[in-house]
């Protein structure tokens, strides 16, 4: 990390602090009420919350910026995960006095459509003095540092690199406080990161310097990792969503098929379309096959999607060609164009959301 950089910034912000003392302490009192609110959540009362008490807990995040319909995230959170699940692997998130790394990646592998950005946020709301906030402005905050082997995709964000992150933010946080800024936290690490930090902010810039490096994967490296699949999975979902379709994951389509992701639509009175997508991992290719071509058993199946890297897609193609009229209906989708499309219409519904054009609960 570049110290001198670093500190540059913090003698702009510590000056602005003092110039604009008015809109400091709106920032402070605004960081202090959410500290209060979720350190409130006890262990005890997060196992006793109620389902319209997470739409309240999940729907003050930033992260929860991305979406104008908060309340659909939050139900799709517990239809998912199953309410008693979600609020018992919360508790053991936040609460539980194992390191952070086990308690990060138990959570990452047992609840669906939480990322490190909703994780990293409670946990920082909750013990901001030990937890940052890991999200897409706080990459390319860190990236102008020269914080290297930074994660830009979630499935990069395992528990070790994120006890490397929460390092980072530390020191920041110290030269804060050397700096004059004597309470300063790692949630105030997030303020500083978002006032000074953001010199990169164009997004399609950051995706042009970055896709090729971050996205080197080999074929037999890709896929051997569960949070891998279970992010292209959860992305796969969300565009749906953003592009107005209900979706659903781990489904079950027809007899003997239950697929990764589907979107669906209702077209009036008449019936029901439904795309499917398969993430292909690991694991047998003809069992790919096999699943997707059972799922045309439904008739209200439109279209089939196979997802990988090239070389399992091409593998993909030529036992597919074999096998009745799966060839012509198969589609496939390289899985860095799915993390690429997902990063950029996540950038355009976030702003887009910013500007308040429906209002919440509509």
């Amino acid at each position: 990390m570049d110290k001198d950089l670093l500190r540059k910034h913090i003698k702009t912000y510590s000056k602005c602090h003092t110039e604009k003392a008015a809109e400091y302490m709106t920032d402070l009192k605004d960081r202090q009420d959410r500290v209060v609110y979720y350190q409130s959540w006890t262990r005890d009362k997060l196992l006793q919350m109620k389902e319209e008490d997470l739409f309240d807990y999940i729907g003050r995040l930033w992260a929860m910026l991305i979406w104008g319909n908060k309340r659909y995230v939050v139900e799709k959170l517990i239809q998912e995960n199953k309410f008693d699940d979600l609020k018992s692997n919360l508790s053991r998130l936040i609460w539980d006095q194992d390191d952070i790394q086990v308690r990060w990646d138990s959570f990452r592998s047992e609840v669906k459509g939480m990322g490190p950005a909703m994780m990293s946020e409670i946990l920082c709301h909750v013990h901001p003095t030990k937890h940052m906030i890991w999200n897409r402005r706080a990459y390319v905050g860190l990236r102008y540092l020269g914080v290297s082997s930074l994660p830009k995709y979630n499935y990069q964000c395992d528990g070790e690199k994120y006890v490397e992150l929460c390092k980072v933010a530390e020191q920041i946080a110290e030269e804060l406080r050397i700096n004059g800024i004597i309470d300063a936290t790692l949630l105030t690490v997030d303020y500083f990161i978002w006032d000074e930090l953001q010199v990169e902010d164009n997004l399609t810039q950051v995706i042009k310097s970055e896709s090729e490096k971050n996205m080197e994967i080999s074929a037999g490296r890709l896929i051997t990792k569960e949070f891998i699949h279970n992010e292209i999975r959860d992305n796969i979902s969300d565009i749906g969503q953003w592009l107005g379709f209900s979706t659903r994951m781990e489904a079950k389509v027809a007899e003997g098929s239950v697929v990764d992701t589907v979107w669906e639509a209702t077209i009036g009175n008449m019936g029901r379309i439904i795309y499917v997508f398969e993430v292909q991992t690991k694991g047998s290719i003809d069992s790919l096959i096999l699943n997707l071509l059972k799922s045309l058993n439904n008739p209200a199946v439109q279209g089939v999607v196979a997802v990988s890297d090239e070389v399992q897609l091409e593998k993909i193609k030529k036992h597919a060609e074999s096998v009745g009229d799966l060839g012509k209906k198969l589609k496939y989708w390289n899985y860095k164009e799915v993390m690429q499309n997902h990063e950029a219409l996540s950038f355009v519904y976030e702003s887009i959301n910013k500007l308040g054009l429906v209002p919440q609960g509509f």
